[in-house]
């Protein structure tokens, strides 16, 4: 999805953020946009080459696979959890695949 075109048709300076998934770039392409293309800086949640092509990047920030963790997000999925085990007990379930 994000290639040396996409890279390419942001504005100058724009951030790029990816905390979904390491395929959705092309990690070479990235380095080379942050080296010398329009973008401002990277924050980079999940790669799909290592050792890493991004490591020491200029303007670059690599978390490890972290960014999804934080109190309330943790706390939220163990309400749904919860709710789910108490659907089930009560023969309602919910968030259920068929």
């Amino acid at each position: 999805m994000f290639d040396k075109n996409a890279f390419a048709n942001m504005k100058q300076g724009a951030l790029f953020v990816n905390t979904a998934r390491g395929g959705v770039m092309v990690e070479e392409d990235l380095l080379e946009a942050l080296e010398s293309g329009p973008l401002g800086g990277a924050a980079i949640d999940t790669l799909k080459v290592e050792p890493m092509v991004l490591m020491g990047a200029k303007n670059c920030i690599i978390t490890p696979h972290i960014a999804w963790a934080p109190v309330e997000t943790r706390e939220r999925l163990m309400g749904i959890v919860s709710d789910n085990i108490k659907n089930f007990l009560n023969g309602t379930p919910t968030n259920k695949v068929n």
